[in-house]
């Protein structure tokens, strides 16, 4: 039995900033496409511009690591929660979240294929039910 769907999506965000070569590769399909709505408006990325980006953040943080707050999946499609946290070069003794995030997925020859992704820039969580 090969990799499950969910572990693909899982993998893909948990290692993408971990250098490996070819990571992309692994992940996402040649023609991938990434509908994403961010603090910044509504991007459509491809593989190149998906590379890009993760190339450019890899530049600006010291480390770089996605906490998965849930997963889930249904009808081939795969939902993913998580929050990135980073250590800034400035300061690499603190880690901070830097956006949380939704998304959804398709997946065609075991790779991600049309996504769509929500995020928002990061702030602490208050765990307590009425804060």
């Amino acid at each position: 039995m090969g990799i499950k769907s969910k572990e693909i999506v899982e993998n893909f965000y948990t290692s993408l900033f971990k250098g490996e070569e070819g990571i992309l590769d692994n992940y996402l399909h040649p023609n991938v496409n990434l509908t994403w709505y961010g603090t910044t408006g509504l991007k459509k990325l491809d593989f190149n511009e998906i590379l890009n980006l993760r190339d450019d953040m890899a530049k600006n943080f010291e480390e770089l690591k996605a906490e998965v707050e849930k997963i889930v999946e249904e009808d081939h499609q795969i939902a993913i929660q998580f929050t990135y946290h980073v250590k800034t070069i400035e300061n690499p003794d603190e880690e901070m979240p830097l956006a949380h995030f939704m998304a959804i997925w398709e997946l065609k020859d075991n790779k991600l294929f049309k996504g769509v992704q929500i995020s928002q820039l990061g702030e602490e969580i208050d765990e307590s039910p009425w804060s």
